[in-house]
């Protein structure tokens, strides 16, 4: 079965450049994002893979691991990192994951459970459909699962806004509106009755609809 925003994010363990990994145990009580990738050594991924190293730092404020992945072994992860930092000006700063036996790309439903074989002489044609972000919550369900094809580069500035909404609305009955941006107007959601609202937020709200009520972003 195909994986689902509020699915339990599967639990798996796997080698990775940091050593060995237990997934569950590893996001701890925060937040991760897991981006995938069909082969190293890749013009599109080596972009992403330099550009997220760049972002770390503001994952970390949010409480938030990056883990990597590549259909590819352990020791070639080593080497493309040498060629992420000359070209990209950031090596890795995250571990990447080796997933040679398929495994985690199968239990993501990133390549059919039916798909055989290793890593050993694939391209990344056969790996096409490995080029997922998933973001799980610290309650370890998915929070997010965006898909891209091979030639397009993800927008990690966009996974760290959604981060930010996904964090923002878990701790407030608020949503966000269209292109939001932190520190920008909220949405009272339809489940709070003015009169909650009223409890909640007592500066009051501006509604160009019943349904349709703004607020300032809470703090905190």
């Amino acid at each position: 079965m195909a994986l689902r925003l509020g699915d339990t994010a599967p639990d798996f363990t796997a080698q990775t450049t940091e050593g060995t990994v237990r997934f569950h145990e590893w996001i701890g009580d925060g937040w991760a994002i897991l981006f995938s990738h069909p082969k190293d050594f890749t013009p599109v991924c080596t972009t992403e893979l330099g550009y997220m190293a760049k972002l770390a730092p503001e994952f970390a404020k949010r409480n938030t691991k990056v883990i990597g992945l590549s259909v590819d072994p352990v020791d070639n992860h080593a080497k493309w990192a040498l060629d992420i930092e000359e070209t990209q000006g950031a090596k890795p700063n995250y571990p990447m994951i080796g997933d040679t036996d398929l495994a985690v790309s199968k239990l993501y439903n990133m390549l059919p459970a039916s798909e055989g074989g290793t890593s050993e002489g694939r391209t990344a044609a056969t790996n096409a459909t490995v080029r997922n972000v998933f973001i799980v919550g610290p309650d370890k369900k998915i929070k997010l699962i965006i898909v891209y094809p091979m030639s397009t580069g993800r927008n990690f500035d966009e996974v760290l806004r959604v981060l930010d909404s996904l964090q923002l609305t878990a701790k407030h009955q608020v949503a966000t509106p269209v292109n939001w941006q932190l520190g920008g107007e909220v949405i009272i959601v339809p489940a709070v009755s003015d009169e909650d609202a009223k409890k909640k937020f007592p500066g009051g709200w501006r509604a160009e609809k019943p349904y349709l009520r703004y607020v300032p972003q809470p703090k905190g």
